[in-house]
């Protein structure tokens, strides 16, 4: 999305709104692309103040489909946004909205996603969804500093 800023910026204290619409339909970042399923229409309010910087604010919701960390099912998760945005004048016409919302999209990005809290994710052995199906097999992972210890068991377990 584009907004033109021309007004606001050549006038010294003028301030004003604007709907923006966003044109992102995915979310992209180095753990990779996501969905945004809902992005409703928001109010950003642009003021020059002092001739010197552009305040840049609003806030939007944004639904993004994330996969959840343990069983990899889609999960649905609102971001809710905050736009504060101070810009030194001569640099704010090259700033476009879009790019405000990626940030705030990844400053807001949940560390944990969990489809729910109990969540029992897959099975390490045999790759079903363990919240479906129990699939029996061991779920206990030996400690990898205790490899040599068993390693010597191993080697000299009585037959």
């Amino acid at each position: 999305m584009i907004l033109d800023l021309i007004a606001v910026c050549s006038n010294a204290g003028m301030e004003e709104d604007k709907d923006v619409h966003i044109d992102m339909d995915t979310f992209s970042s180095q753990l990779g692309v996501f969905p945004i399923i809902k992005k409703e229409p928001f109010k950003l309010h642009l003021a020059n103040v002092e001739n010197k910087r552009l305040l840049i604010q609003g806030e939007l919701d944004v639904t993004v489909s994330i996969p959840c960390d343990r069983c990899l099912k889609d999960v649905s998760r609102t971001l809710h946004l905050s736009i504060d945005k101070n810009i030194p004048l001569p640099q704010s016409l090259e700033d476009c909205a879009d790019r405000l919302v990626y940030g705030e999209i990844l400053l807001a990005w949940p560390m944990k996603v969990l489809c729910k809290d109990d969540c029992r994710g897959i099975c390490l052995k045999c790759g079903c969804d363990r919240n479906k199906v129990d699939c029996g097999c061991s779920q206990t992972i030996p400690d990898p500093r205790m490899a040599a210890f068993q390693d010597v068991f191993n080697k000299f377990k009585e037959v």
